[in-house]
């Protein structure tokens, strides 16, 4: 279980959390890019690409033992932050489609580039999954 962290008099973030505690099982996911189990990218966009991101860290708490409540920290990293900030209403529903309405805490990162070829979007994560 996790509970949001807000300090007082701050405005309510929009789509992230500005601190989340939580007791647990830690899970450090590795950074996932928009490519399938065939290490194939999901297309060319960003918002295909960010979706399949999504859905590969959220698979990756599945297969864990957890669900997408249990994501504390999401850390993305982009190649174009105006293309980011273009696609927000398709992300957001992308996003509450996969992972529902729950906002962890949550950093954006722009890099010049991704390891792999084509990639634009890269999600790291980390999750905290009931004691057993």
């Amino acid at each position: 279980m996790s509970r949001r962290i807000e300090p007082e008099g701050w405005p309510r973030p929009s789509g992230y959390a500005h601190g989340i505690v939580a007791e647990g099982r830690y899970l450090a996911i590795a950074g996932q890019i928009g490519w399938n189990e065939r290490c194939e990218l999901a297309g060319e966009g960003f918002i295909d690409q960010a979706r399949q991101a999504l859905r590969n860290v959220v698979a990756v708490v599945r297969a864990a033992g957890g669900q997408p409540e249990h994501l504390v920290r999401l850390t993305w990293y982009v190649t174009d932050k105006q293309e980011y900030r273009d696609s927000l209403a398709a992300l957001g529903k992308a996003y509450r489609e996969i992972v529902g309405s729950h906002f962890p805490a949550m950093a954006l990162v722009q890099v010049a580039g991704l390891l792999e070829d084509g990639a634009k979007v890269e999600i790291e994560a980390t999750a905290v999954l009931p004691k057993e």
